[in-house]
């Protein structure tokens, strides 16, 4: 069962939830734009270990406590590293008063039918079980849509509640991700199949299962509001999306009951030359804006 302790914070606290869960793929970015090139590093190994130095100093940074931030999510190979000599979940619920959250998704399918699936997880329970054993309380996946096509949006919100009901089984709290594709032209037509077959999904849960949503801004504000006051959601939260970090709060503010889940937004402006006074002033105002933006709704 997920800890009622930390259960309560993410279902009611004020605040946000920070995205420190690049993987494979997105690490190159999220290293360049934090002034480390791929000329640093010369294998995996380096990279995962230059990319575990950044979010420790994010971590350990003053500016990053449970005051602001309510949860933050882990890709998996820093769930299995340590921050001051402690597993990374443990450090951030016991030293910082955050929830920890692990990206499970193995990334993205071929595109078809104008959306692009979740890859095969072949060891999703595998890892479950190390999850629950580090102190995880919930996990992350996500999905992408490209188009206003019912049957692929069918599919997306399917395949993503049949993972959650394995997450769900390990005492664990699923974040389903859907992403709709901000520069698409029919962004809100396929926001309106979203809402429908979300709910669709979530009115089939019984009682006592419970899921978290993260979703994109959307075109109309408060077009999400139904899934907020949904009785089988724990918490909504909103991707960047590639929005600006100024536009996503403006998008976010408008939208009641709906906090950040930010990622590129939440390091946009921190940099590994920076000294540790002007790195935590940085990320001070990110997570101060951030968060006015959350609870502004």
């Amino acid at each position: 069962m997920p800890n009622a302790d930390q259960k309560q914070k993410i279902a009611n606290a004020d605040g946000f939830i920070a995205a420190l869960d690049q993987s494979g793929g997105s690490t190159p970015k999220a290293l360049s734009l934090y002034g480390i090139g791929e000329d640093a590093y010369g294998s995996e190994d380096e990279m995962f270990d230059l990319i575990h130095q950044m979010r420790t100093r994010i971590i350990k940074s003053p500016a990053f406590t449970g005051d602001h931030i309510i949860g933050a999510i882990l890709f998996e190979q820093t769930m299995e590293r340590e921050v001051d000599g402690k597993p990374t979940a443990q450090f951030l619920w016991e030293d910082r008063g955050v929830v920890p959250f692990l990206k499970v998704d193995k990334g993205l399918a071929d595109a078809g039918n104008g959306v692009r699936l979740m890859k095969d997880m072949p060891d999703l329970e595998a890892l479950l079980q190390r999850a629950t054993s580090k102190g995880i309380f919930g996990t992350k996946m996500r999905s992408v849509i490209d188009a206003a096509n019912r049957g692929g949006i069918e599919a997306v919100v399917a395949q993503q509640f049949l993972i959650g009901g394995i997450i769900l089984d390990h005492g664990l709290v699923p974040i389903i991700e859907p992403e709709v594709t901000i520069s698409i032209s029919d962004k809100a037509e396929a926001e309106d199949i979203l809402l429908t077959e979300l709910t669709r999904h979530l009115d089939a849960l019984p009682e006592g299962r419970e899921v978290m949503l993260k979703l994109t801004l959307p075109e109309t504000a408060n077009h999400y509001k139904p899934l907020v006051d949904h009785p089988r959601v724990l918490r909504v939260v909103a991707l960047s999306g590639g929005y600006s970090r100024d536009e996503a709060n403006d998008r976010l503010s408008r939208n009641t009951g709906i906090i950040a889940s930010f990622s590129r937004a939440l390091t946009e402006g921190l940099s590994a030359d920076q000294s540790d006074t002007d790195f935590d002033a940085t990320l001070r105002d990110t997570v101060q804006s951030i968060h006015a933006a959350s609870v502004a709704g």
